[in-house]
């Protein structure tokens, strides 16, 4: 990030990146929904980890750090949310023990990258 962030396109942050490849493997764990849930978790998850990696491209799309933080804490909001409709998926035993787990650690580094790009936006905002 030692590039300034209105230089590079949202597509280049490595956070965006790292939420693309979670949003991916949730596609792909959520195709394994029963077809009763199409409505309620399937639609829910489905929703929420778009929102991931829609909110920290529309953030970097703002003028102002302080836009951008805002959209980013909704990004970790909806990456929090999105966690825990895995869990439920598991506590339904649609999906197991171990893909919750590879699932979990997936969250972790994106929080990691996610909270590390809020702690980057707040001092820039602290700086002006």
């Amino acid at each position: 990030m030692g590039e300034s962030i209105s230089h590079q396109r949202f597509t280049d942050l490595q956070v965006w990146k790292q939420a693309r490849e979670f949003k991916i493997r949730v596609y792909e764990i959520k195709d394994q929904f029963p077809p009763e849930e199409k409505y309620s978790l399937t639609d829910q998850i489905t929703r929420s980890v778009r929102s991931i990696c829609s909110n920290i491209s529309e953030g970097h799309g703002r003028f102002t750090y302080k836009d951008q933080l805002n959209f980013c804490v909704m990004s970790r909001g909806s990456l929090s949310e999105t966690l825990n409709h895995l869990i439920d998926a598991y506590d339904c035993k649609y999906i197991s023990a171990d893909t919750l787990k590879a699932m979990e650690q997936k969250y972790t580094d994106v929080e990691k990258l996610l909270n590390g790009y809020i702690t980057y936006l707040r001092n820039s905002n602290n700086q002006k």
